[in-house]
């Protein structure tokens, strides 16, 4: 069994989150991918740099500016610590980004009503060489950065990255994905931790979506975890960072099921 684990932003910006993170996820056992967000830093060093980051809906406008220190940041700095932080506890970690090793090729998102830039939406994702890294025991650790095969850089979106490489490896092993961040699972009341929905499926998700339970960011990461186990995930699974070890076994959060 592969265990794909993503953290996003609200783990990686709360130093004392992270560290209990990195022993939980480095103790698991068997082969592991993990795949990161970004976090607030991108807005920290863009803001020492006097650049300013657009943000248009809630969503991030990626120029060429914005590109250039998005990638310094995930592909660099966060997935470099993240990198050593493993490997100093025994987990044979390498860092990589969509253009190392072509690991990941995205197309850039076409422009619409808002223009986000240099966006990538994800067309493949190199399962072989993903495989051959697991199998001689190596754990990679992705950053949301892609490329397009020509030579441009492109922002993407984490939780996609995550679901991308859970499908791809499915063809060669059984594998689960884990959604980690800093809520207990699917929550019917957002404002109350006890709320949270053991088992999801398409029906269901439609119904609560359709009855305003469903709504905001979480959306498009129920769309992305029923759309891999539809195509041949074992399982998503959906909670809070410090419960990794009883979310990989349906003990906590939110389990999507086909």
């Amino acid at each position: 069994m592969i265990t794909v684990v993503k953290i996003g932003g609200n783990i990686l910006d709360d130093p004392s989150s992270l560290e209990s993170f990195i022993v939980k996820f480095a103790g698991l056992a068997g082969k592991k991918v993990l795949v990161h967000g970004g976090g607030k830093v991108a807005d920290q060093i863009a803001k020492k740099m006097g650049v300013v980051l657009k943000i248009v809906d809630g969503r991030r406008i990626t120029d060429l500016q914005t590109l250039d220190i998005i990638t310094m940041v995930y592909a660099g700095l966060i997935n470099k610590n993240l990198v050593a932080d493993l490997n100093a506890l025994g987990c044979n970690a390498i860092g990589v980004c969509g253009a190392d090793a072509n690991l990941m090729i995205a197309n850039r998102r076409p422009m619409a009503e808002i223009d986000y830039g240099f966006v990538g939406d994800i067309t493949f994702v190199n399962a072989e060489i993903l495989t051959n890294w697991l199998n001689i025991g190596i754990c990679p650790v992705i950053s949301p950065i892609t490329h397009d095969g020509h030579g441009q850089l492109l922002n993407t979106n984490a939780d996609t990255i995550a679901s991308s490489v859970a499908l791809a490896i499915s063809k060669f092993f059984s594998v689960r994905l884990v959604y980690c961040f800093e809520k207990k699972g699917v929550l019917k009341d957002v404002n109350d931790e006890g709320s949270v929905i053991p088992f999801l499926d398409e029906k269901i998700t439609n119904d609560l979506k359709e009855r305003g339970m469903i709504h905001s960011g979480m959306l498009p990461k129920l769309e992305n975890a029923i759309n891999t186990v539809k195509g041949g995930v074992d399982a998503v699974y959906i909670g809070h960072a410090e419960e990794l070890e009883w979310l990989i076994e349906g003990k906590s959060g939110t389990k999507i099921i086909h």
